[in-house]
C-alpha cells in the first residue's frame, strides 16, 4: 500500500515505522526548517515548506490536531458575522480559500453545508441580512475560481418551515437560506500532514519541544523529548516556526523572554445531539447576543455551538462546565418546537481559539487575524487566524522562513496541490457502484469511505482483501469499518487508544457511551501493528475509560474552576516504556 495516488510522491504512510525513521534523521540530519506543532496551521506549514523544495521536519507534543484543530465548528466559512464587523478582507480572503478547499485542494474532505438564517422582523432585517448574505455571494463569486456552493435565497415562513419543521413558527417570520462548507477537522490535518509526508516531511507526533538550539543570539534548532520512548533528541534546522496556537506564549517563553506575539484563549464548546432529535433538511444558523449559534448536520448527528468565554485553565483539556451545556441548551430552545435536554446529548466538546491579545478583555472581541513575527534570528512565530485560513498562514509564515535563510526559495504553490486522496475523487466516487460490487460492500459504506479517505480508499479494500474480518463494522460504533482502526495505526500516526477513538473516528461523542463499548475491540485491532502487550492494552482501555468518566464529571460542575478540577482528575496517556 504505497499511500499516495499521485506518480512520483513518496508515501504518505505515517505508521510506527516511518516515525522511527524521523525521529532517526532528526537526530541525524539539519533541515531547512523545524516545525513545532501539529495543529491546521503547523501542518500547513509544512506542506507550505515541503513543496517549496525545503527540507522539513514536524514535532507535535501530543496527538495531531489535539489541540484547537480536531474541537472547532468543523467548517469552513467566510464568516459571514464579520461583514458586521466590516471586515471585508478576512471575509474575502476565507471565501477564496473555501472556494479553492472546496474545488481544487479538498474536493474529498470539505462539502457545501446550507444554513438557514431565520428572520424575526418583516422589513429591516430582511433587507440588512440580505443585503449581507448577498454580500457574501457576491464575494465569493469574484474571488475567481467557482464558489462551489449555491446561491443565497430568500424564503417565507411558510418554505422555511418546510425545510425546517423543528422551528417553531413564532420564532420566525422568514428566513434566508445560503451555503458554506464543512470538514472533520481532525481527519483534514492528519491529511495535510500525510501529504506534507508525501512531499518529504519527517514527521513524528508525541514529541515535545522542551528547549530551543541556539549559536549566540541565533535560533538553530530544538530540544525535543520522546514521549513514547523518554529520549531526548536535538533537532538542528537552518529556521524553527512555532505554530502551536493557545501555547505560542510558553513556546516564547522557552526562547528565553517576551515575545512579539501574545495570545488569549476562548473556550468554545458544542453538543452532538441525534439526527431525529431536530427534525429539519438544512442547517440553522440563530444570532444570539454575543455571537451566532450554529446547527450544524453531522452525518446521523447535529453539532450545536459555540460559545466564547475566557479560559485560563488547564490548556490540554478544556473542560465543558454544566452551565456551559445549560447556556447552548437555552440558546437553541428558543426556537424550537421540541426542546432539548442533558438526556439528547451524546456528546460534548470543548475547544480553545487562539485569539491576539488586545486591550479589551472580552475574547469575542479579540482578533481572528493572523500574525506572523521573527522575533530573534532563526525562529518565526504564526498565530491568531482561523482554520478556513490556515493556507494563507502556513504561506505567511514560510514566506518569513523564507527571507530568513537568505537563499532563493520558490513561491508557495499550495494554491495548486490537491491533498492526498483528492486528485482524481471525483471520477472514483462517479464509480462508487463499481467499487462497491468489486469488493462486496454496500455502496453506503463504500460513499462513507470516499468522504473520509478519498481516492485512498484502495488502502482500505486491500486491507479488507487481505482480512475480510475488517469489512465488518466496529462493535459499538456500526458506523465505522474495523479496517478504519487498523488504517489509523497503520497510516494515520494514531498512537494511543484515544487518537483512534476521539480523532481519526468521532466515536467519542457520537456514541451514547462516549465509545467505552468499542474501546476494547479497537484497542486489540491495533495492538499488532503499535506492538502492545495485553498489559498494555489493558492500560489503554483503562486510561480511555477514566478519561470519560473525568469528562462526564466535568461536565455536571456549574463553572470553570471545578469543571477543570474533575477534567484533570484523569491521568494522562500511558508511554509504552
Amino acid at each position: 500500500m504505497a499511500g499516495s495516488p499521485i506518480t512520483g510522491l513518496g508515501s504518505s504512510r505515517l505508521g510506527p515505522a516511518e516515525r522511527a525513521q524521523a525521529l532517526e534523521r532528526m537526530a541525524n540530519e539539519e533541515f531547512d526548517v523545524v516545525v513545532v506543532g501539529a495543529g491546521i496551521v503547523g501542518a500547513g506549514a509544512a506542506l507550505d515548506a515541503a513543496t517549496r523544495g525545503l527540507t522539513v521536519a514536524v514535532v507535535e507534543a501530543r496527538d495531531f490536531a489535539s489541540g484547537t484543530s480536531s474541537r472547532s465548528s468543523k467548517l469552513i466559512h467566510g464568516g459571514l458575522r464579520y461583514l458586521e464587523q466590516y471586515n471585508f478582507d478576512l471575509v474575502r480572503e476565507a471565501l477564496t480559500e473555501r472556494g479553492l478547499l472546496l474545488q481544487r485542494i479538498a474536493p474529498h474532505l470539505v462539502r457545501p453545508v446550507p444554513f438557514l438564517l431565520p428572520t424575526t422582523h418583516r422589513v429591516w432585517e430582511r433587507a440588512y441580512l440580505g443585503a449581507g448574505v448577498a454580500l457574501y455571494d457576491v464575494m465569493a463569486f469574484q474571488m475567481g475560481i467557482t464558489r462551489g456552493v449555491p446561491h443565497h435565497r430568500h424564503l417565507t415562513r411558510r418554505k422555511a418551515l418546510r425545510l425546517a419543521p423543528a422551528l417553531r413558527k413564532d420564532a420566525l417570520v422568514g428566513a434566508i437560506q445560503y451555503w458554506d462548507a464543512q470538514m472533520d477537522d481532525a481527519r483534514y490535518v492528519v491529511t495535510v500532514l500525510r501529504t506534507a509526508a508525501a512531499y518529504g516531511a519527517q514527521i513524528a507526533s508525541r514529541t515535545q519541544c522542551i528547549g530551543f538550539l541556539r549559536e549566540g543570539e541565533r535560533v538553530t534548532g530544538v530540544r525535543i523529548l520522546d514521549l513514547e520512548s523518554g529520549n531526548k533528541t536535538e533537532v538542528r534546522a537552518r529556521q524553527v516556526v512555532n505554530a502551536t496556537g493557545v501555547w505560542t506564549d510558553e513556546i516564547q517563553e522557552l526562547v528565553g523572554g517576551r515575545g512579539q506575539i501574545h495570545v488569549s484563549a476562548s473556550k468554545g464548546i458544542h453538543l452532538v445531539v441525534p439526527r431525529d432529535r431536530i427534525h429539519s433538511s438544512t442547517g440553522i444558523i440563530l444570532r444570539t447576543e454575543k455571537s451566532v449559534l450554529f446547527v450544524i448536520p453531522w452525518g446521523r448527528h447535529w453539532i450545536i455551538g459555540t460559545t466564547d468565554t475566557a479560559w485560563n485553565l488547564d490548556k490540554a483539556h478544556p473542560a465543558a462546565s454544566k452551565s456551559d451545556i445549560d447556556y447552548v441548551l437555552s440558546k437553541v430552545n428558543e426556537v424550537l418546537v421540541t426542546p432539548l435536554t442533558h438526556d439528547d446529548v451524546e456528546g460534548v466538546y470543548a475547544g480553545l481559539r487562539p485569539l491576539l491579545s488586545g486591550e479589551t478583555d472580552e475574547t469575542s472581541k479579540l482578533s481572528r487575524e493572523h500574525v506572523v513575527a521573527h522575533p530573534v534570528p532563526g525562529l518565526v512565530m504564526v498565530a491568531g487566524g482561523k482554520y478556513t485560513t490556515y493556507r494563507v498562514m502556513a504561506k505567511d509564515a514560510i514566506d518569513a522562513v523564507a527571507h530568513g535563510l537568505d537563499d532563493k526559495v520558490a513561491e508557495s504553490c499550495t494554491d495548486r496541490i490537491a491533498l492526498v486522496g483528492g486528485e482524481g475523487f471525483q471520477a472514483m466516487w462517479n464509480a462508487r457502484h463499481r467499487l462497491a460490487a468489486k469488493s462486496g460492500l454496500h455502496v453506503a459504506r463504500i460513499e462513507h469511505l470516499l468522504r473520509r479517505y478519498g481516492t485512498l480508499i484502495d488502502d482500505l479494500l486491500q486491507l479488507i482483501a487481505e482480512r475480510p474480518d475488517l469489512g465488518k463494522p466496529l462493535t459499538g460504533a456500526d458506523d465505522y469499518l474495523r479496517a478504519e482502526i487498523v488504517y489509523a495505526a497503520t497510516h494515520e500516526g494514531a498512537r494511543h487508544l484515544n487518537d483512534v477513538l476521539t480523532r481519526r473516528t468521532r466515536i467519542s461523542i457520537e456514541t451514547w457511551d462516549r465509545g467505552l463499548g468499542a474501546a476494547r475491540e479497537a484497542a486489540e485491532l491495533v495492538a499488532p501493528v503499535l506492538g502492545w502487550s495485553r498489559q498494555q492494552i489493558d492500560r489503554e482501555v483503562e486510561y480511555y475509560r477514566k478519561r470519560v468518566e473525568a469528562e462526564r464529571d466535568s461536565q455536571k460542575q456549574e463553572g470553570d474552576q471545578e469543571a477543570d478540577a474533575r477534567r484533570r482528575g484523569a491521568p494522562d496517556i500511558v508511554p509504552t516504556y
